[in-house]
């Protein structure tokens, strides 16, 4: 976390740009040389850099992610109102992907070489190579534009109505769910074939237990590890990663905030969010290593 929020801070400073003119030149007028240099002053980029650095890793560490220098509110306030948005669209993706790409890849292993597996393979190429903002669109196209089955896009909040905030989740969750199904289902079937060549699957078969119970017990479980960890990769990644989804289905998350404070280089909003998103990756690392311990007896003992 300290390296990040350090290389963070540096990169910020190199990137072109100055934020105090940025902010200027929002009428489209060139400000003049005083007025940048009177903002600049007000808003501390005139200071040593160190003492930046100093001032920036002391807020963190008090929990304080500082102040916008676009409209003056609190970073954390946003990132606290922005991040369930889109940590609840990550996860029911992430739980409509698991619930297609896992049992599809323990199938097309099973069967591999057979026509299922082929078919199976087929398709998963197929939407890996797609784009995410071509599928949310086509998506819109068929469903909500023709169909008429659900809006295009929006937000409204669960307090609000239940049933209204599940139906604008779903076209957006489906859209990051296709893809992320492709990478488990190519993640489990590789796997499950990995381990239906162990010994102790072959013990398992001599001693006369049936194909089930050794599917479940002595192949799932001990190929999840590759599994789990590609899932909270691409969790990970996701958490910044849903702009264009986010964008097409005008939903108001993390993801489009941290755009739009690159854009205005608002260093105390990237730095913020940026911080969050490393957080929330390093525990779902440690959440997956706990995992291991449960799914695979090797790990445990």
């Amino acid at each position: 976390m300290w390296v990040v929020a350090t290389l963070l801070f540096l990169i910020l400073r190199i990137v072109p740009g100055d934020p105090a003119e940025l902010l200027l030149s929002g009428g489209g007028v060139a400000p003049s040389p005083a007025a940048v240099a009177e903002l600049r002053e007000r808003l501390g980029l005139t200071r040593p850099v160190l003492a930046q650095y100093a001032e920036f890793l002391g807020r963190v560490l008090r929990g304080d992610l500082g102040v916008s220098l676009l409209d003056q509110h609190a970073v954390g306030e946003e990132v606290a109102r922005r991040l369930p948005r889109t940590l609840e669209l990550i996860l029911a993706a992430a739980i409509l992907a698991v619930a297609i790409g896992l049992p599809l890849g323990v199938l097309a292993a099973v069967r591999r070489g057979r026509a299922a597996d082929r078919l199976l393979s087929t398709v998963a190429s197929f939407n890996l190579s797609m784009p995410v903002f071509v599928t949310g669109t086509l998506l819109v196209l068929v469903f909500a534009q023709t169909l008429r089955w659900v809006p295009a896009g929006g937000f409204v909040a669960w307090t609000q109505d239940p049933a209204g905030h599940l139906v604008y989740l779903l076209m957006p969750a489906i859209t990051i769910a296709i893809g992320l199904s492709t990478v488990i289902f190519r993640m489990t079937r590789a796997a499950v074939l990995e381990t239906l060549e162990r010994d102790w699957v072959r013990t398992a078969r001599a001693k006369g237990l049936a194909p089930g119970p050794v599917l479940r017990r002595h192949v799932v479980r001990n190929a999840m590890g590759p599994v789990l960890t590609v899932l909270a990769l691409h969790m990970g990644t996701l958490l910044g990663g849903t702009v264009l989804v986010e964008y097409v289905f005008n939903w108001p998350g993390l993801s489009g905030y941290l755009v739009r404070a690159v854009e205005q280089r608002d260093y105390p909003e990237v730095q913020g969010i940026v911080l969050v998103i490393c957080a929330i990756f390093v525990l779902l690392n440690l959440a997956v290593d706990l995992l291991y311990a449960v799914l695979d007896p090797r790990v445990r003992h």
